[in-house]
């Protein structure tokens, strides 16, 4: 009996050491994206020939943050399920996913001047050549 109680506590241990693992190999990939994104970003800021290289870079830049945080969020679930989950636990949980979904929400609004939860206009209502009476200009 004491034999089957051991087992099980060691499978669990086990178990929650992968999973911790699994955890930090998301978080580093996350970070890889985050470092890739901007170096990526920077190699292509003195290869275009673009009127506004900032607002590119920027761009660029973003969205690979956006990923990053994505993916650093996934992370941490991960890794609070690896551990004991306690209301302080949960609690951190909630309080970093927060932190990172109002960064991903200001980056959003950033980069597409729009919120996330608002609809993207159609591309022929933005368009210069296309008025009001949705008839377009010669």
């Amino acid at each position: 009996m004491n034999r089957a109680v051991d087992s099980t506590a060691a499978f669990e241990l086990t178990t929650s050491q992968w999973i911790h693992l699994v955890g930090v190999g998301i978080e580093i990939f996350g970070v890889f994206i985050i470092v890739a994104g901007i170096v990526w970003s920077s190699r292509l800021l003195f290869r275009r020939e673009v009127s506004s290289h900032y607002d590119s870079y920027k761009i660029s830049i973003g969205r690979s943050l956006l990923l990053g945080l994505e993916v650093l969020v996934a992370a941490d679930i991960v890794k609070t399920i690896a551990i004991e989950l306690t209301f302080s636990s949960l609690g951190l949980l909630a309080g970093l996913v927060l932190v990172r979904t109002f960064l991903s929400w200001t980056l959003v609004l950033e980069i597409e001047s729009r919120w996330p939860w608002q609809r993207k206009l159609p591309a022929l209502e933005t368009s210069p050549s296309y008025d009001r009476d949705r008839q377009p200009r010669p």
